[in-house]
Order: structure tokens, then C-alpha cells, then sequence
């Protein structure tokens, strides 16, 4: 199921949008002329053998060690694109939505982008973008708010 299905299966409010080719968030918010604080990016990482969706806003990075923190454990990497390619088969590779649900696996979200009102994401193509309040977003996915990034 595509996020364009489910948040309609789920009578969720998103504005739609269609923008050149962006390869990444921050050019997600160039494109969508926002700030890239409420521009959500997917990371996956492996947690010995488990996946967990870390979602964050566009402007900040992922810090490992604090990941690992949040996460408790001591053996956490990143997804290798062999492993984002299986896992999203159904989205082109660097544009995954920000729905861990929608594939089997746990979301935890940096508290920058919880704090936020709305979030942008990519819907799974470099070309489409999502808008949605974040309240929406958070009762879909239920995820874990932590403080797991840093600012850029």
C-alpha cells in the first residue's frame, strides 16, 4: 500500500504536492520552500538484527551513540541500500515515507520534529512530497519520541 492509500484508508488530511526530482530532505525543503526543521528524512538503522525507522528533521544528523542510547543496545549501524532496497521495494531507493508500520518495524522520532506543527516527508518517489499535521502523523505510527539527533 502506498502512503497516498493508507492516509486516505485512514481519513487523514495531507496536502500532495509534485516538485522537481529531490535526492535529498534538504532539497525536499528547497523544493517545497520550508524550513528543513519540519522536513522529516528517514534512517533506518539495524539494531543486531532488527530494523528500526528513525525518523528526523532534514537539518539535523543522526548521532550513533545516542541512537544506541535510545535504543539499548551497544550494536547499532546503519541499513545498507541492499537492505533499504528489500526493506522498500515499493519506493525508489532514498525516498522512503517516514511509516515504519507500513513495514513491520518500530519508528522512533527525534524530539526536534515532534515539537513541530506539521511535517513534509517524501511519499516514496523524489518527485512527490506529503504535508500533514504532525498530531496525524504521530496517532498512525505511535512512535517513540527521543532526543537522538543534532543540529547540522
Amino acid at each position: 500500500m502506498d502512503v497516498f492509500e493508507y492516509l486516505i484508508d485512514e481519513g487523514v488530511s495531507y496536502i500532495a504536492d509534485e516538485h522537481p526530482p529531490a535526492y535529498t530532505a534538504q532539497d525536499v525543503a528547497a523544493n517545497e520552500h520550508v524550513s528543513g526543521d519540519i522536513v522529516a528524512k528517514s534512517v533506518i538503522v539495524n539494531d543486531g538484527g532488527e530494523y528500526i525507522m528513525c525518523v528526523l528533521p532534514a537539518s539535523y544528523r543522526l548521532d550513533m551513540g545516542k541512537v544506541a542510547k535510545v535504543l539499548d543496545t551497544e550494536e547499532v549501524r546503519l541499513a545498507s541500500e541492499d537492505e533499504m532496497g528489500e526493506i522498500f521495494d515499493d519506493c525508489e531507493l532514498g525516498a522512503e515515507p517516514p511509516f515504519g508500520n507500513l513495514y513491520y518495524m518500530d519508528t522512533v522520532v527525534d524530539q526536534h520534529l515532534a515539537d513541530d506543527e506539521e511535517i513534509v516527508f517524501q511519499a516514496g518517489s523524489h518527485s512527490q512530497s506529503v504535508r500533514m499535521r504532525y498530531t496525524d502523523y504521530q496517532s498512525l505510527t505511535k512512535p517513540k519520541v527521543a532526543d537522538f539527533a543534532e543540529h547540522v
